[in-house]
């Protein structure tokens, strides 16, 4: 049974900060690249931020970079991303997404919400 459990998401103001949580469990995590994608209201998904395999490089859209920081822990099986500085468009459900170029997997999501 494979699952990405997503968490931290919440209703920040702006200006506030967040940290989202990942946890992965039934597949080989270290093989897998780890990225965040997330869904504003009405609109399509947008990827987020990418970490490698092995967390030597990770990458960011632009509207982002500065702002959010991701991490990722082989042993807990578990990706991060802390995000500063939010923003009303920042407001959407945040997907956790495993691909190891062969094979990929999705998870629920968790809400991210910035008041204005």
């Amino acid at each position: 049974e494979v699952q990405l459990v997503a968490s931290g998401g919440g209703l920040v103001q702006s200006g506030g900060s967040l940290r989202l949580s990942c946890v992965a469990s039934g597949f080989t995590f270290s093989s897998y690249d780890m990225s965040w994608v997330r869904q504003a209201p009405g609109k399509g998904l947008e990827w987020v931020s990418t970490i490698d395999s092995d967390g030597d490089s990770a990458t960011y859209v632009d509207s982002v970079k500065g702002r959010f920081t991701g991490s990722r822990d082989n042993l807990e099986h578990e990706v991060k991303l802390q995000i500063h500085s939010l923003t009303s468009d920042d407001t959407a459900v945040y997907y956790c997404n495993a691909d190891s170029g062969y094979t990929d997997y999705w998870g629920q999501g968790t809400q991210v919400t910035v008041s204005s």
